[in-house]
């Protein structure tokens, strides 16, 4: 009865937005050039431009808020998180497998720039790209590590296993060759990776994937979901297992929803 009440008033709440938004149209109308209008941008995620339209792949998670425009492509598992805006008007901008670019990260090219060279923006394979940084004209190689906040100009390219450290302004044409660690400003070498941070890149660019898979489920619930979702964390906020197991009382288990790689694991009771 609940869920039902809360979808007639959602329902409601939606259709009173839409009429006002008319009626402010209609009364716009009436005033004629005297008119003072608020336009009403509705977010696209997906935006295509002069033609081109980014090509995503089924299974890679684009946020909400995210703006994802022109020549862009976005390979299987990768993840474009809140707030990231990815343009390819200019140029293209290739984004491979299983890669994550975090959340308000900027990603442009460059079709002319002093050099006279034009340069794409290309993303390998199982690349972590940290919160708010900004990749412009370059190429990151597969496996590699953008920490946040830092900043690749136009040519830089970061070879496989390298890692760009955050708050980094790498300089234009720089190259970072694999196992190295470059930082500062501007960013020079600084030391050479260990096999374990190797490793850890990969694991990075995995667990995120997992991680955008709860994210893209939970996007893509219905608001009855939504409203059992609380319903069944309500239920199970006061259980406390030392607190049983003092007392000897059994109880039924809190269901586990989720694993991290976003795969439902039980079903909720």
């Amino acid at each position: 009865m609940v869920v039902t009440l809360g979808k007639v008033v959602s329902a409601m709440g939606y259709w009173i937005r839409e009429a006002g938004q008319a009626l402010d149209l209609l009364g716009s109308r009436l005033q004629g050039r005297y008119a003072f209008q608020e336009h009403l941008s509705r977010h696209q995620t997906i935006l295509s431009l002069l033609g081109k339209a980014p090509v995503v792949a089924q299974d890679a998670f684009i946020a909400p808020s995210a703006a994802v425009i022109g020549d862009v492509q976005v390979g299987g598992g990768s993840s474009i998180w809140y707030g990231c805006i990815l343009r390819g008007d200019v140029n293209s901008i290739i984004v491979g497998s299983n890669t994550n670019i975090q959340d308000n990260t900027l990603v442009h090219v460059a079709k002319t720039n002093i050099s006279g060279n034009v340069f794409p923006t290309t993303i390998g394979n199982r690349v972590t790209i940290g919160h708010g940084s900004v990749l412009h004209g370059c190429t990151v190689d597969d496996e590699s590590f953008v920490g946040m906040g830092a900043i690749l100009l136009d040519g830089v390219h970061i070879e496989k296993n390298a890692m760009v450290a955050a708050g980094a302004l790498v300089k234009q044409n720089a190259r970072i060759p694999s196992g190295e660690v470059w930082a500062g400003n501007p960013a020079k070498f600084l030391r050479k990776l260990t096999p374990e941070e190797i490793t850890f890149f990969t694991n990075s660019a995995e667990k995120y994937t997992g991680l955008a898979n709860l994210h893209s489920l939970e996007n893509a619930k219905t608001y009855g979901e939504i409203e059992e979702d609380k319903k069944i964390r309500k239920k199970w906020a006061l259980q406390s297992d030392d607190y049983d197991s003092h007392l000897g009382i059994v109880r039924e288990k809190a269901p586990i929803r989720f694993t991290f790689d976003g795969k439902i694991t039980s079903k909720v009771p």
